[in-house]
C-alpha cells in the first residue's frame, strides 16, 4: 500500500477539497483508494506524534502515536486499500504558529520526517498547494483573528515581508524529510475551485469533476473581523475601515512578497533542482480573478458540523 500526503497548505481551498473527497469516497473505495481526512487524523490517528514529552507512567507519546499509525495503515491494507490518501493541512503546523515565528511552516521538515517514519517507508507522494504570499499571509491572519488570536502588529507584518524563508525552503525541507517521496506542487491561482485537479495530482489519474462550485471556510472580510473583535472585547479599531479583504501589508511589502513568489515559481518551472514537480492544469489558460461563487460558509467548526449532518 502506498501513502499519499495532501498537506495543504492552509488557505488554499483545503476544506473544499476535503468535502469533495467525502462526496466521492464510495467511488474511491471501488478503486482501492482509502481516505483519511482531518477529523480522523486529528482525533484518532496523529495525536501525540509531534510531541516530545512523556505521558502518564513515563510512556513516550510520540512512539505510541507512531505505533497507532502503523496499526491503522496495516488495517487499511488488509481491507484491500492500495493507495491511502491522507489530507490534513495541520500536519505541517498551523497559521498561528506561522505568525508567531514570522515564517512559513518552520517545523515542516521535522514533522514530515516523523510522518514518513511512522508509515514505515510507504510514503510515495506529497501534494502541496502554494499561494502568493501576500494573499496567503493576509488570509492566514484573518483566520487567526477570527478564532480569537490577537491582531498581529505592523512590525510583525514587516518582519514577515522581509523574511528569507519562501515556499522553496518549505519544499526543500519536505524533500529532505522524505527523500523517497515524489513532491507535486500546485499553484493555488491555477486550481482555485478545482478540487478534482488536486485529486488528479495526488492519484495520477482522472478524477471526478466537481460541479458544486463550493467555497468553504473562506476568510472573514473586514466588517466581519471588526465584529469578531468587538465580540471578544478587543478594539476593532486595530483593523482599517472599509469592506472587502483585509490586506495588512503595505504596497512595498506586497511587491517584495510577490517578487519572492515569482522566484519560487521560476525555480519550480526550471525543475526545482529535481526535488519537486510543478503541476498545472492543462485545461486552464489563465487563473481566474477570484474564487468561484457557491457555498460561502466560514469556519472549521461550521464545516465539521455540516460534515456530521451528512454522515
Amino acid at each position: 500500500m502506498d501513502v499519499i500526503l495532501h498537506l495543504g497548505v492552509h488557505r488554499t481551498a483545503t476544506t473544499t477539497f476535503q468535502h469533495y473527497m467525502r462526496d466521492h469516497v464510495d467511488d474511491l473505495v471501488g478503486q482501492n483508494v482509502g481516505y483519511w481526512g482531518p477529523q480522523r487524523c486529528r482525533k484518532s490517528v496523529f495525536p501525540g506524534l509531534f510531541r516530545s514529552v512523556l505521558g502518564q507512567k513515563g510512556r513516550n507519546v510520540a512512539q505510541r502515536a507512531e505505533g497507532r499509525i502503523r496499526m491503522f495503515s496495516q488495517q487499511a491494507q488488509l481491507r484491500g486499500v492500495q493507495e491511502l490518501l491522507v489530507s490534513d493541512e495541520n500536519l505541517l503546523g498551523n497559521c498561528a504558529q506561522n505568525l508567531r515565528f514570522e515564517r512559513l511552516y518552520p517545523g515542516a521538515g521535522e514533522r514530515v520526517a516523523r510522518i514518513s517514519a511512522a508509515f514505515g517507508g510507504r510514503l510515495r507522494r506529497i501534494v502541496l498547494s502554494i499561494r502568493s504570499p501576500e494573499l496567503f499571509w493576509a488570509s492566514a491572519s484573518a483566520l487567526a483573528v477570527s478564532r480569537g488570536h490577537p491582531v498581529p502588529s505592523a512590525a510583525r507584518f514587516a518582519a514577515i515581508s522581509e523574511g528569507r524563508r519562501t515556499w522553496r525552503d518549505v519544499i526543500t525541507d519536505l524533500a529532505c524529510a522524505a527523500p523517497g517521496a515524489e513532491i507535486k506542487v500546485l499553484p493555488f491561482e491555477a486550481h482555485a475551485g478545482r478540487p478534482d485537479v488536486v485529486l488528479h495530482a495526488a492519484l495520477g489519474r482522472d478524477a471526478p469533476r466537481d460541479d458544486r462550485l463550493r467555497w468553504l471556510n473562506r476568510s472573514q472580510d473586514l466588517p466581519a473581523l471588526r465584529a469578531t473583535l468587538a465580540q471578544h472585547g478587543a478594539d476593532s479599531n486595530q483593523l482599517p475601515d472599509g469592506v472587502g479583504r483585509w490586506q495588512p501589508f503595505t504596497d512595498e511589502q506586497i511587491a517584495r512578497l510577490r517578487e519572492n513568489y515569482a522566484d519560487d515559481l521560476h525555480w519550480l518551472t526550471a525543475g526545482a533542482d529535481g526535488l519537486a514537480t510543478l503541476t498545472e492544469d492543462a485545461h486552464l489558460t489563465r487563473a481566474d480573478t477570484s474564487l468561484p461563487t457557491g457555498a460561502m460558509t466560514k469556519g472549521q467548526g461550521y464545516d465539521e458540523g455540516q460534515m456530521a449532518q451528512h454522515r
